[in-house]
């Protein structure tokens, strides 16, 4: 079965006319659905909403971007000084995108919206006329998606998440809607290309899903968003959708200088990816990587951090990882 053309000629046909079984009921804010015109939003085939993680003046990739609806609510929330780039491979979908753009810059008052032509699982190669890769490394500052990773081939996803790490900035992060499945999808059901193109076969299991942001080296991992009852159920297997945020900027050295953090709770221990124990009220050494991690989101707020400025060191300061740990 050849995915791509499996799921090129569904939504080219999902251009033209609304296939109301490619998407999963969402609530969308109405503020922002009122400049977009009803041919975009009846043909958009979303299954979650990444909007209320962005935040004024970020730089945006939507990946998959249809119609264009995402990158045009995300216009809105960005506002002038930010900017939304929208890739699709799908030429229907990216003719319904462009056909609209003047209209509706027009009636958002600004104009920082840009469709290209590609792959989401290739995002340094230009399809259309251009100079340089399609989207250039740590560009954005959020990545985010609504429902398309899962029709990517199980081949290329390992790629496609390293594709993601790549074009986000170091203090960027990635919001992500998606169908994942409570079990694998056996082969017979990825062999289908109706279930492929349906957001089925495609889909990983939860636990998959949330791995692979983990090893392209995202850290700080959160569902924030999972539907309760399952969007579909074949041969047993539940296949719901889920939004997941994840930030980037874990890479580095690890450079000991007497930073400290004290966890304030509510759990007694708590562990990171990178295996730092934190006791509730216990002052611990950390790198300085890991010291400014704590002290940015999504860990904000839990920890209090202790300068290496030779003053309020508590004596009772416990070393939780040693330069010979790899936590980077």
């Amino acid at each position: 079965m050849n995915v791509e053309a499996a799921v090129r000629d569904r939504y080219a046909a999902g251009a033209r006319s609304v296939q109301p079984e490619l998407c999963c009921p969402v609530d969308y804010d109405p503020r922002f659905l009122e400049v977009i015109p009803q041919e975009i939003l009846d043909r958009d085939y979303g299954c979650g909403d990444p909007s209320p993680h962005l935040a004024e003046g970020d730089v945006v990739l939507d990946l998959g971007s249809g119609g264009g609806k995402m990158c045009w609510i995300a216009s809105q929330v960005v506002g002038a000084s930010g900017a939304v780039i929208g890739v699709d491979l799908n030429d229907e979908m990216l003719e319904l995108a462009r056909s609209h753009h003047t209209a509706v810059a027009a009636r958002i008052g600004w104009d920082n919206v840009e469709f290209r032509k590609g792959r989401i699982q290739d995002l340094a190669t230009r399809i259309e006329p251009g100079r340089g890769p399609l989207v250039s490394d740590e560009s954005v500052d959020v990545v985010i998606s609504n429902c398309v990773l899962n029709l990517v081939a199980g081949d290329e996803k390992q790629q496609l998440f390293g594709e993601i790490y790549r074009v986000t900035r170091r203090t960027g992060r990635v919001v992500i809607s998606d169908i994942v499945a409570s079990s694998e999808v056996p082969e017979r059901l990825r062999e289908d290309p109706d279930l492929w193109s349906g957001c089925i076969s495609g889909a990983m299991t939860e636990t998959g899903f949330l791995d692979a942001f983990h090893d392209a080296g995202f850290h700080g991992i959160e569902v924030v968003g999972r539907q309760a009852d399952p969007w579909q159920t074949v041969e047993d297997i539940e296949f719901r959708s889920v939004t997941v945020r994840a930030w980037k900027g874990r890479v580095g050295p690890c450079d000991y200088l007497g930073h400290q953090v004290v966890y304030r709770g509510p759990f007694s221990e708590i562990q990171d990816d990178d295996g730092h124990t934190f006791s509730r009220g216990e002052a611990t050494e950390v790198c300085e990587k890991t010291y400014g991690l704590l002290m940015r989101p999504p860990y904000a707020g839990f920890f209090e951090g202790v300068l290496p400025d030779g003053t309020n060191v508590p004596a009772t300061a416990r070393i939780d990882c040693g330069p010979a740990q790899d936590c980077c």
